[in-house]
């Protein structure tokens, strides 16, 4: 690991220069330069100083975490289905570590609902990439077709229903993870 490299990459995502961040830790923007190209070790006493001037810990520092996992073929993907009741759910993003949101590809077969969902906390929304779907939010039914988007929040009991002869396809989005 290039610790200078790091450092510089963290300065730079908090938009620091390096003479704000020399000030920060009570050091000189020369030292800091220096540091950034590895032509100078920081000692101990110094990397804390640094550390703390860019709010991260030693440990959340050296913790040697892999790439980030940006693109999830399909291969990966967790698919649900209940046969019985006409529904199949693909988990796009399975395995994603401390995501705020759940997407999901839900296939409703004609004749077809998901679970009534009971009130929670968070936000659902949506796209019908095909067919049509009855988007129901506590008493209330709203019709949605291909290409149409929806949005509402989870304090009223939802599901979605697929009245219709033909099958449906809608990419789900819920704020935070329910799944």
């Amino acid at each position: 690991m290039k610790v200078g490299e790091k450092i510089k990459n963290l300065r730079l995502a908090q938009e620091l220069t390096q003479e704000e961040l020399a000030k920060r830790a009570d050091l000189t923007k020369g030292f800091i330069s220096l540091l950034e190209r590895d032509l100078q070790s920081p000692a101990l006493d110094t990397m804390e100083l640094i550390l703390n001037a860019l709010d991260t810990t030693a440990g959340e520092f050296f913790a040697d975490k892999g790439p980030d996992v940006v693109v999830f073929s399909p291969e990966k993907r967790v698919v649900i289905n209940d046969d019985e009741k006409g529904i199949i759910k693909e988990v796009l993003i399975a395995g994603a570590q401390d995501r705020e949101v759940d997407i999901m590809l839900v296939t409703l077969l004609p004749g077809s609902s998901t679970q009534k969902e009971k009130t929670h906390y968070g936000d659902e929304c949506g796209i019908v990439l095909s067919g049509r779907i009855l988007i129901n939010v506590g008493v209330d039914a709203y019709k949605a077709s291909k290409g149409d988007a929806f949005y509402y929040t989870a304090d009223k009991t939802h599901w979605l229903e697929n009245r219709s002869k033909t099958k449906a396809q809608i990419l789900w989005i819920s704020a935070p993870p329910s799944f």
